[in-house]
């Protein structure tokens, strides 16, 4: 059996409007800090995988340090992509609405993210620790519990959701990511 941890990123130094590719505020440093203290126990001899975007690789590099592995930036786990042509002031609007529909409702080019993502965190065979996003977490989530819909989980900053994978049947929830009342920020 695989085990996996999707970490959610520590908090934002920016909002999702503002900037493309904010660092981590200090709550969201703090908030790397404790995850790798719980990690390092339990995700002790697993590879750490990261999205390429800043706030994950600075939540990343905690957990690989406590891990003393080096982190690997895996573009498969990246933020969902916004829509070509919107604004960076209007991607947050974009998002919110998306997030009360399915997949399906965002059409193909989403799918195929989210089918990306899937096949990818499917395909790891060794244990692992995913930093990836909101989103792309949610992804996941839906796609064990065959739900379509792109929230499945109120998925709290640097909250773990572990997954275990066997080839046989695949992926299974073994557990969801702490839930706050988050905010697209």
């Amino acid at each position: 059996m695989t085990r996996l941890w999707l970490v959610r990123h520590g908090r934002a130094a920016a909002g999702w409007s503002s900037d493309p590719d904010p660092e981590l505020d200090d709550v969201g440093r703090e908030q790397a800090e404790r995850v790798a203290d719980r990690l390092v126990v339990e995700a002790r001899g697993a590879t750490v995988l990261t999205s390429p975007l800043a706030r994950c690789r600075s939540t990343a590099a905690p957990i690989a340090a406590r891990l003393g592995v080096e982190p690997m930036v895996r573009s498969e786990i990246s933020e969902i992509p916004s829509p070509d042509g919107v604004a960076l002031a209007d991607r947050v609007d974009w998002l919110r609405t998306a997030m009360w529909g399915t997949w399906a409702d965002l059409g193909a080019p989403w799918v195929g993210y989210r089918d990306g993502l899937v096949r990818f965190v499917r395909s790891c065979d060794t244990d692992a620790v995913l930093v990836t996003h909101f989103v792309a977490i949610n992804a996941v989530i839906g796609a064990v519990l065959g739900d379509d819909r792109l929230v499945t989980r109120r998925l709290d900053n640097c909250s773990v959701t572990i997954l275990e994978r066997d080839a046989e049947s695949g992926l299974h929830l073994l557990e969801g990511g702490h839930e706050a009342d988050t905010l697209v920020r």
